[in-house]
């Protein structure tokens, strides 16, 4: 047999391993219903084309190294306190300028399946009982701490701490189910994502590979305690950011790499 029959072979043997899967170990076995979507993404174009000449961000320090796992969103509160961050075993810890101390948490339920782990990735199997908070913001007029938790949707915790207040677990009749990261306007309104109605933190991985498009962007108003869709049929939105004078916010809109602005002066928002 020639060489290039040999390669030929060898690839239908993959392919059919990868069709077949006989070990289970494709990411989407246990996702029957699993589908994949088209992502668009933005035209070489419309790429940035400026670049960080003086490298800032690969010769920045690294802070606190190895003293906390898997730390996402950080905070400070109206007096300039912190980092406030969450972490992977879904406590939300204070730098107290000395060390880390427990300040809030988002699961009732905790117990010894949320103690300390080798990896952040060893957490995973059960964020839905311990937490998963990610996005943090503090309410600088109210010093109340909001936070977007994975698996227990949209909280807020008292500047004392302590066990998170739920706010929001659906819109609509549909439940949150990966709720990612927020940011506050001047009236204390705030704008969520929710980056899938089908896919949990934990199943992460079939998001990307899916690029489902079924993430909402999301408002609380916590006068009337409503909330709202402003967006819909987004692909993996994550983080949220207001401008500095409050004027718009800008979006992540994951899956299709690219940010989006919206303006605070629309009637709509």
């Amino acid at each position: 047999m020639s060489l290039t029959g040999v390669f030929a072979g060898i690839f239908l043997l993959l392919a059919l391993y990868c069709g077949i899967d006989p070990f289970k170990h494709s990411a989407i076995y246990d996702f029957p219903d699993f589908v994949a979507h088209k992502i668009d993404l933005p035209p070489w174009s419309d790429i940035p084309v400026e670049r960080d000449s003086q490298n800032l961000l690969q010769k920045a320090e690294i802070k606190f190294l190895n003293q906390v796992q898997g730390p996402e969103s950080v905070a400070f509160d109206s007096l300039g306190r912190g980092p406030y961050t969450g972490v992977a075993d879904g406590r939300i810890l204070f730098w107290n300028g000395e060390s880390w101390t427990d300040f809030a948490y988002t699961s009732p339920n905790r117990s010894e399946l949320c103690s300390p782990k080798p990896s952040p990735m060893s957490y995973l199997k059960n964020e839905h009982i311990c937490g998963r908070p990610l996005g943090l913001r503090f309410d600088k007029k109210t010093g109340e701490l909001y936070i977007a938790d994975a698996y227990f949707g949209l909280m807020k915790v008292g500047p004392e701490g302590g066990l998170a207040k739920s706010l929001v677990t659906e819109v609509e009749g549909v439940p949150l189910r990966f709720t990612n990261d927020l940011d506050i306007d001047d009236e204390g309104n705030v704008y969520f994502t929710d980056s899938s109605i089908k896919y949990q933190r934990r199943n992460f991985i079939q998001l990307v590979f899916s690029g489902e498009d079924d993430g909402r962007l999301l408002k609380y108003n916590p006068l009337t305690k409503e909330t709202s869709v402003l967006m819909r049929n987004l692909q993996f939105p994550n983080g949220v950011s207001m401008s500095k004078d409050k004027s718009f916010f800008v979006f992540s809109d994951g899956s299709c790499g690219r940010l989006v602005s919206s303006s605070l002066k629309k009637k709509n928002l």
